[in-house]
């Protein structure tokens, strides 16, 4: 992409703030029986056995287990805790594996126990069509959270899924990350100390609503990544959120490479981010307290990686529409731990409510003051700061403009369109 040299920020030296909103869960293990060999046995041997239309009950109780509860391929199965916070199976202990529960099926539903502390996600289901997850709590207790899995609920190339009333917590990726997947609900989730709270990636016909999203990295993401067997999603509607004090260190391991995901990029103090987006309308949530945007609107380019050629994909966001949205910003310098975040800092001075990059598809408009990418804006906070960045072919940081202005951006509509009935 266009060589901005962000590296040169180095020389700031100013530090960031880092304070954010308490979060907690409910969850006690130590009020809780261990289950016996017998108990563990039993369990396993439910998923073992299982064949389409039983309901896996799993009694109240702490469960060790050192190897994967799998069910592949079965239909009409519900596996049913005795609560959220009462049926606890815990990983940590596993010998063999990475996920801890790994589900492949139609027509399954998941709902109030606790999953934690797998090597890899929490919950993974692949390939199903029809799946609820509900009153379902993934999380893990390493003190440190670098040593946590990649994601608490991981649907992936699946489709008509519902999660609900779900709490996520201290995933290195994302809490709650849906897939390559079509049709889909996020509704009246808690996700707190997370990498990500919530991502729609690569994913078609998404709402996203009602859920709180606190202190974590970034709050709701919704992108389209490169290299993928689905290579593009659209339509997500992302709406009534309470999406707050998400400033939580980024504490995502490795780095981002051609085809890998960005996630470690993301600068703490990130409320919603859109990379590469398409159809994606946003309204009517609460944005408050975040040290460095409350919205970045982005290119795949800004993460300076090497943009591949893969059929049907885009690096480029388009046709997104914000508007009717609550801001509230944090008093704080910008987060310096990370390069966008160095730039935002150098350019803006202080925490934005939306910030588009303004990388544009030149084969669909070469002037960015006509909004080529129907960016589309329309909030009516007081004071509300927006920021487009104006990048250059060449040259570096102190050559990047800034341009505030919202002419062109709040005269345009994406209503977007979802068919979720069937949910």
């Amino acid at each position: 992409m266009k060589n901005l040299l962000i590296a040169a920020l180095f020389s700031f030296l100013l530090v960031s703030c880092n304070s954010s909103e308490k979060t907690s869960s409910k969850l006690d293990i130590t009020s809780l029986k261990k289950a016996s060999e017998a108990d563990i046995e039993t369990l396993l041997t439910q998923f073992i056995d299982a064949k389409d239309g039983d309901v896996i009950e799993i009694p109240e109780g702490f469960y060790d287990m050192n190897t994967q509860l799998i069910l592949d391929s079965l239909n009409n199965i519900t596996v049913k805790g005795a609560g959220m916070y009462k049926t606890v199976i815990s990983f940590k202990n596993l010998s063999t594996g990475g996920e801890g529960m790994k589900i492949a099926g139609n027509n399954i539903t998941l709902e109030d126990f606790t999953v934690m502390d797998a090597p890899g996600d929490d919950i993974k289901t692949q390939k199903c069509t029809g799946l609820t997850f509900r009153r379902v709590n993934t999380t893990w207790t390493h003190s440190d959270l670098a040593k946590s899995g990649t994601y608490g609920i991981y649907p992936v190339q699946c489709k008509n899924v519902l999660i609900e009333e779900c709490e996520v917590s201290h995933s290195r990726d994302a809490g709650i990350y849906v897939g390559q997947s079509e049709n889909i609900i996020v509704r009246n989730n808690y996700v707190f100390e997370n990498v990500a709270g919530i991502e729609i990636e690569n994913s078609d016909n998404a709402e996203v609503y009602n859920n709180r999203a606190i202190n974590n990295t970034s709050g709701i993401l919704v992108f389209n990544l490169p290299g993928l067997p689905k290579a593009f999603g659209v339509n997500t509607k992302v709406y009534k959120n309470l999406i707050k004090d998400n400033n939580h260190d980024n504490f995502a391991q490795g780095v981002a490479s051609e085809n890998g995901n960005p996630i470690t990029m993301i600068p703490p103090g990130s409320g919603v981010i859109i990379m590469a987006g398409k159809n994606v309308e946003v309204y009517e949530n609460q944005i408050i307290n975040h040290k460095t945007t409350g919205v970045a609107i982005l290119d795949y380019q800004i993460t300076e990686l090497k943009v591949p050629n893969h059929p049907g994909w885009s690096p480029y966001s388009s046709d997104i529409y914000f508007h009717d949205n609550t801001f509230e910003r944090k008093m704080a310098i910008p987060d310096m731990s990370k390069d966008f975040g160095k730039l935002i800092t150098a350019k803006c001075r202080k925490p934005q409510d939306l910030i588009y990059d303004g990388i544009i598809d030149e084969k669909v408009g070469k002037d960015p003051t006509k909004n080529p990418m129907n960016i589309c804006i329309s909030e009516k906070s007081t004071d509300f700061r927006f920021t487009r960045f104006v990048i250059p072919d060449k040259g570096g940081i102190m050559d990047i403009a800034v341009v505030s202005d919202l002419e062109n951006f709040n005269k345009c509509k994406v209503e977007v369109k979802t068919d979720v009935k069937g949910i």
